[in-house]
């Protein structure tokens, strides 16, 4: 299976599509009046497809087990035709677009079964994903035109006894994001440098600096004391996601003093120093924290 322990819960929805097609008016009227002797056609169907789409990832082997939070199925007879459609929602790490078909397709199937004695020539057509909505696909927030630096805070990285490897996850995230990478620099925990180094680049205009390191809880991590001072406007939800995004991964994130916040027109993100914190960081707020740059443009959100 694949590996989505990286993802975050967003809101997911999928609509599906199968048509059954008979051969008589005689057929739908059976359906319509529930005349079938097997039973009611669309109540018996429906189920069936509610319990396909609860046990979709037991018969799609790389299905990942999820919540099925709704489930909807809608028929609309047109002539011959009775068009079904399967609409699931989910708030999970995943899309739900295979159960959705393979709720519709068991619906079509069931219908076949129980149609079959009076109808030798039932087909099924058509199953197909109509919409699906959620996940970062969704998200349309682009880095194209917005320039970043990124600042390493490090007493043992700027003294040489240490490789720089948070900064440079960053960067790679940046680029996936289409950031444009200005400048990247490597500089002791102490804040009048932390400071001095920010006020340039906001001098600068630079849209996005991200700071890594120095938000821990040591005597020399002074990151955030640094940074807040110079904030005009603190953005508690952006810290708020990375600290939850990484407690549902370690519990030591609990202990992270991570910081996002405006100054003028500059975005500053105080992110961990570890490689992997650093990571999760930029998985837990990009691309959507680049919405920001659109608000400041005056663009709709």
């Amino acid at each position: 299976m694949v590996d989505i322990t990286y993802k975050s819960y967003t809101l997911r929805k999928a609509l599906a599509e199968a048509v059954v097609s008979v051969s008589s008016q005689q057929t739908i009227d059976a359906i319509v009046n529930d005349r079938v002797p097997k039973g009611n056609v669309f109540e018996m169907s429906k189920t069936a497809g509610l319990f396909a789409a609860k046990k979709t990832s037991d018969i799609i082997p790389d299905c990942h087990p999820l919540p099925i939070e709704y489930m909807a199925v809608h028929f609309e007879v047109r002539d011959l035709e009775i068009f079904i459609t399967a609409e699931i929602h989910t708030i999970y790490k995943t899309g739900v677009e295979v159960e959705a078909m393979h709720s519709a397709s068991v619906v079509a199937l069931t219908m076949y079964d129980m149609l079959k004695p009076i109808d030798k020539d039932i087909e099924i057509r058509n199953i197909r994903l109509i919409e699906k909505k959620g996940g970062k696909s969704d998200i349309r927030d682009s880095g194209q035109g917005i320039n970043a630096s990124v600042i390493v805070c490090s007493d043992s990285i700027f003294a040489g006894k240490k490789e720089d490897k948070a900064g440079k996850a960053i960067i790679s995230s940046l680029e996936k994001n289409e950031v444009t990478v200005d400048d990247y620099v490597i500089i002791p925990d102490e804040i009048v440098e932390i400071q001095n180094t920010i006020r340039s680049y906001v001098k600068e205009r630079i849209s996005l600096v991200i700071i890594t390191g120095g938000t821990g809880l040591s005597k020399r991590d002074v990151t955030p004391e640094a940074v807040r001072p110079l904030l005009n406007r603190e953005i508690p939800g952006i810290a708020e996601t990375i600290r939850n995004y990484g407690q549902l991964r370690t519990p030591y994130s609990m202990l992270s003093r991570s910081l996002a916040g405006m100054i003028d027109n500059t975005l500053v993100l105080a992110l961990p120093g570890s490689t992997k914190g650093a990571e999760e960081s930029m998985d837990a707020v990009f691309p959507a924290v680049l919405h920001i740059f659109k608000i400041l443009n005056g663009e709709r959100h």
